[in-house]
C-alpha cells in the first residue's frame, strides 16, 4: 500500500502521529530542543487536547533563533519545518489533521531531498509524488529512508493503535539523529 493510501485510510491518532513524527524528525534544522514536541506525543498517548502544548511549542520555537545548517537548502528546509508547526491544527479531528499530515509528509520528504548529499539540492516534486504513490526508484537514499519511516509510523498506529506510539516516537528519534548528522556534515563542509 502506498503512503498516499495509508494517509487516506488512517484514523485521527494515526494522522496526528504521522504529522507530528515528520515535524519531530526535522527539528534539528531549527536547533530546537529534542523535547519540544514531547507534550504533543503525550497528548496523543492519553487522548487529551493538544492545543495548549501546540501553542507552547510554537511560542518556544518563535523565541529561538535560526536553526542549524549551511546554505540556501538548509534555510529553505528550516522554513518548511516552521510552516509544519504553524499549520498544525489546534483541533485534533481526522478532518482537521488529514490535510496537515499529508502536507507534513510532502514537506518532510522535500526537506530530506534538499539536504540529501546524493541529490542535487533541488526538490523534484514528480519524484516525490511518485515515491508517495509507491514508485521509489528515483528517490535518493535519504528521501527513501524518510519515506520508509513515514509508512512505518502509519503502519504502527494502524496495527497497534495507541500502543504503537512508543515505537513511532522511537522511529522519529532515529530519523532526527540521521538528519542531525546530515546537517552537521553539511555545516562542516560549508566554505
Amino acid at each position: 500500500m502506498s503512503l498516499v493510501e495509508r494517509i487516506a485510510q488512517a484514523d485521527e491518532r494515526g494522522l496526528a502521529a504521522s504529522g507530528l513524527a515528520c515535524l519531530d524528525r526535522c527539528l534539528p534544522l531549527l536547533g530546537a530542543d529534542d523535547e519540544l514536541l514531547r507534550p504533543l506525543w503525550a497528548s496523543l498517548a492519553d487522548g487529551s487536547d493538544w492545543g495548549a502544548s501546540l501553542e507552547k511549542a510554537r511560542g518556544t520555537l518563535g523565541a529561538e533563533g535560526p536553526g542549524e545548517g549551511a546554505g540556501r537548502e538548509a534555510d529553505e528546509a528550516a522554513e518548511l519545518v516552521r510552516r509544519m508547526l504553524q499549520a498544525a491544527p489546534a483541533e485534533r479531528t481526522a478532518d482537521a489533521v488529514r490535510p496537515w499530515a499529508d502536507a507534513c509528509s510532502v514537506a518532510s520528504l522535500r526537506i530530506h531531498r534538499l539536504l540529501d548529499p546524493a541529490a542535487d539540492g533541488t526538490p523534484d516534486p514528480d519524484a516525490l509524488d511518485a515515491g508517495r504513490a509507491g514508485d521509489t526508484q528515483e528517490l535518493p537514499p535519504l528521501v527513501a529512508a524518510e519515506l520508509r519511516r513515514q509508512k512505518a509510523v502509519l503502519d504502527l498506529l494502524s496495527e497497534h493503535g495507541p500502543n504503537g506510539l512508543r515505537r513511532a516516537l522511537d522511529l522519529s528519534i532515529e530519523g532526527r539523529r540521521v538528519l542531525r548528522a546530515v546537517v552537521s556534515r553539511r555545516a562542516r563542509s560549508a566554505p
